[in-house]
C-alpha cells in the first residue's frame, strides 16, 4: 500500500514483503518499496568463529551481494552501514561468544537501495526471534537541483535530478538518528529539513512492520 503523510506532503512509495521466504533462514523477508527489491536472510544467534568471537557480546556479519558482478567498494559500505545499525538495535549483551549472520541479495534497484536493505533487515530480524532495544526505519530523499524541494522516497527517474541524497534510519522509541548517509552539497539547513521530514515519514514504515508482524505473531 502506498503510506502519506499529509503534514509533511510526501507519498512514499508501495511497500511489500513477503515473510519467512528462506527455508534455511533463522529469519528472511523479500521486501520491495517500489520498484526496488532485496532479499535479506538472517542465521543465529550461532557459534562464533574463534578470530569473530567476543566474550561480552554478540558479533554481528552483514554480507551484501549486488544484481550483477562481484561486489564493489560501494556495496562494501551499504555492509558496514547495515552492521552498525543492526548492532545498535540488538541486545548485544544476550547471547555473548554468538554471531548473527545477515545475508542480503539485491534483486532490483531503482533508488533508495541502503534504505530498502535496512528495512529488509530489520524485518528479518524481527521475524528471527532476536531480542532488540527497538525496531528501525530508514527513508531516502534528495534535494532537487532547481527547485531545492525536499522529495522523500525518490525513484530512479527523481534522481536523476537530485543535487544531494540522504538517508536516515530512526529507532521507533525517541525516533532518534541511528544511521545516516549523505552524497552530494548541501546546506546545514537543507540537512535538517530533509532529516525532519523523513523523521515524520518513518512513522509509515513502523506502521508497516506492524501490520505484517500481526499476521504471524500472536501476540504483538
Amino acid at each position: 500500500m502506498t503510506e502519506e503523510i499529509s503534514e509533511v506532503d510526501c507519498v512514499l512509495r508501495p511497500m511489500n514483503c513477503e515473510i519467512n521466504l528462506l527455508s534455511r533462514s533463522d529469519g528472511s523477508t523479500m521486501f520491495m518499496q517500489g520498484d526496488t527489491a532485496i532479499i535479506a536472510g538472517v542465521n543465529g544467534p550461532i557459534e562464533a568463529k574463534s578470530q569473530k568471537m567476543m566474550y561480552d557480546r554478540i558479533s554481528v556479519e552483514v554480507t551484501y551481494t549486488p544484481l550483477k558482478g562481484p561486489p564493489k567498494v560501494d556495496d562494501r559500505l551499504i555492509e558496514t552501514y547495515i552492521k552498525e545499525t543492526c548492532e545498535s538495535t540488538i541486545l548485544v549483551s544476550f547471547h555473548p561468544n554468538t554471531m548473527v549472520c545477515i545475508n542480503l541479495q539485491e534483486l532490483q534497484d531503482s533508488g533508495g537501495l541502503l534504505a530498502c536493505a535496512i528495512n529488509a533487515s530489520c524485518l528479518a530480524l524481527i521475524n528471527a526471534g532476536l531480542s532488540m532495544k527497538f525496531t528501525i526505519a530508514a527513508v531516502h530523499c534528495t534535494i532537487e537541483k532547481e527547485t531545492g524541494e525536499v522529495i522523500v522516497d525518490p525513484d530512479s527517474t527523481q534522481l536523476k535530478n537530485a543535487r544531494a541524497e540522504f538517508t536516515f534510519a530512526f529507532d521507533s522509541i525517541k525516533k532518534d538518528i541511528v544511521c545516516c548517509h549523505s552524497i552530494g552539497r548541501f546546506s546545514q539547513s537543507e540537512f535538517l529539513a530533509s532529516m525532519n521530514k523523513c523523521k515524520q515519514v518513518s512513522q509509515s514504515v513502523f506502521d508497516y512492520y506492524r501490520e505484517v508482524t500481526k499476521k504471524y505473531a500472536n501476540i504483538i
